[in-house]
């Protein structure tokens, strides 16, 4: 019989890391464009407009894909934890 190892993997924790990654990647791309990253989000996180973000590097689509109040409670977690 093969050994086989489970992996609980722990949901909340990759949905945490998802964000985290697609936050990252999204500054970035902002920053490249001269743009101030924290306004940006900020804007778009206040308004629900993507048009804050920039469709550079698929920043906007990147963004989208994450309910903003996911965006809120990892970024409050952050702060809060």
């Amino acid at each position: 019989m093969d050994s086989e190892t489970t992996h609980l993997y722990d949901l909340g924790e990759l949905d945490t890391a998802l964000t985290e990654s697609i936050l990252n990647e999204v500054t970035e791309a902002l920053r490249e464009k001269g743009y101030h990253p924290i306004k940006q989000i900020t804007g778009y996180l206040m308004s629900g407009d993507p048009g804050y973000i920039s469709s550079y590097k698929d920043a906007r689509k990147k963004i989208s894909s994450i309910d903003r109040s996911k965006i809120i409670e990892f970024l409050l977690g952050k702060v809060l934890d």
